[in-house]
């Protein structure tokens, strides 16, 4: 394909992204300008659609302010209005607690400087399993409506707060026994006065079930049949019924919001199927990358098994994530490779590359997901360097930026504000 051809297809690709944004299908509640309400961002894509982050920065340039974080967690910084909001476990004070115990708590940091504005500690108990060296008790992150913040530790429990940090209700699952004892990661999702926890694990009591957002009764809980998951369910909205998707190793299932009753599944996902399905318009991209890779484009609006049916629109098996999940951004799916440096980016209607397995040099892996606004797409690495490259039909960067701390969660954009969490310290990155 020639260059002038790219550009046409590009110029095509950019107009469909603009006209699906008409009718997004994504069900999370609208958010004000300049907040990041869950991991994945406003539009559950990864994009910041209002945000203009900086571009570049470094640990002398373009730090609003750099904090020190008590105990560990990789869960992403979530924003709303002046506050951050994020999920951390560290060990409990000598004395105090039996030998072993975690304080597992949801911090507030005011958004201006980065001083804590509350502290709750919602339980504290000595965990029954371990967890993959790579990360600690605190990998799902929080999500606020911008009236309730969901704190959600798996066997520790769903946890919702107000804006001051008032606990409303808590919520135990019983003890999740995870493959290997990696742990757990999976993180809540919610659409207006719905919440949604999926539960797969090594024993026989699977589920997934949907509670109350302002008092945590449950609603409805379906059994499922799975291995260990670590995949945030989507929740979407066709044709004007919601529907939860929950990416696994066996299958992709779909169930309806009101009801629970499951409405289609697919096969086709390698094991430890991690990342976060995206979806636009009426397509769900789901992807997984662990011996082997796998995206698959499933039409919405079908039920039953759709495996081998039409209702697949595309698929590929080569360049997919294990970790991260893909970047829904202008009609584009941004892909690493593994959790290695490697970055792919597909037209989202054919799943034809623009470019194909490009190394990011500079970088020793990553665990955190791509992230774009203006623009812009921010790749994150575990070494603390964070490419800004430009959305185009080939890899461009515009600035390497390196930071002293170590990081594994994911980017969060807000307004002007790139917050990045390293091993110690939370960063508000920002233009003076």
């Amino acid at each position: 394909m020639n260059v002038e051809s790219m550009k046409n297809i590009w110029r095509s690709v950019a107009l469909l992204a603009v006209l699906g944004c008409l009718n997004p299908t994504p069900g999370f509640a609208a958010s004000p300008p300049g907040t990041w309400p869950q991991w994945r961002g406003p539009l559950l894509t990864g994009e910041a659609p209002d945000a203009n982050p900086p571009v570049s920065w470094s640990e002398t340039n373009n730090i609003r302010w750099k904090v020190a974080i008590p105990g560990s967690g990789t869960s992403t910084p979530i924003v709303w209005s002046n506050r951050i909001f994020l999920t951390t476990a560290l060990p409990a004070p000598a004395g105090t607690n039996a030998e072993g115990s975690y304080q597992f708590q949801i911090l507030c940091l005011d958004r201006k400087d980065g001083h804590t504005l509350w502290t709750r500690t919602v339980r504290t108990e000595v965990p029954h399993e371990k967890h993959h060296p790579d990360h600690g008790y605190a990998s799902a992150s929080a999500v606020t409506d911008g009236d309730i913040v969901l704190a959600y530790f798996g066997s520790r429990g769903l946890h919702a707060c107000d804006l001051a940090g008032n606990i409303k209700w808590s919520k135990d699952f019983g003890r999740m026994k995870t493959r290997n004892s990696f742990g757990e990661g999976s993180s809540p999702a919610v659409q207006g006065d719905t919440v949604v926890v999926n539960w797969d694990d090594e024993t026989e009591n699977d589920f997934i079930t949907a509670l109350d957002r302002k008092t945590g009764r449950e609603l409805w809980r379906t059994p499922r049949s799975e291995d260990t998951g670590w995949s945030t369910p989507l929740i979407v909205t066709h044709q004007g019924k919601a529907q939860v998707i929950v990416s696994a190793t066996r299958r992709v299932r779909s169930y309806d919001l009101q009801t629970g009753k499951q409405l289609w599944e697919c096969g086709g996902q390698t094991a430890n199927a991690i990342p976060t399905p995206v979806a636009s318009g009426d397509t769900v991209f789901v992807t997984s990358g662990f011996r082997g890779s796998a995206i698959t484009a499933i039409a919405l609006g079908r039920e039953g098994d759709l495996t081998g049916t039409d209702a697949i629109r595309w698929n590929r098996s080569r360049n997919t994530p294990y970790v991260p999940s893909p970047l829904l951004y202008a009609g584009n799916i941004y892909l690493v490779t593994g959790n290695n440096p490697v970055l792919t980016a597909l037209d989202s209607t054919s799943g034809n590359p623009f470019f194909d397995g490009e190394k990011l040099e500079g970088m020793t892996g990553i665990y955190g997901s791509p992230v774009a606004a203006a623009g812009r797409i921010y790749i994150l690495g575990r070494n603390g360097l964070c490419l800004t490259l430009k959305n185009g039909p080939k890899l461009e960067i515009l600035a390497r930026n390196q930071l002293d701390d170590k990081m594994d969660a994911s980017p969060a954009l807000a307004g002007r504000d790139i917050l990045l969490r390293g091993h110690q310290f939370l960063y508000c990155i920002a233009e003076p």
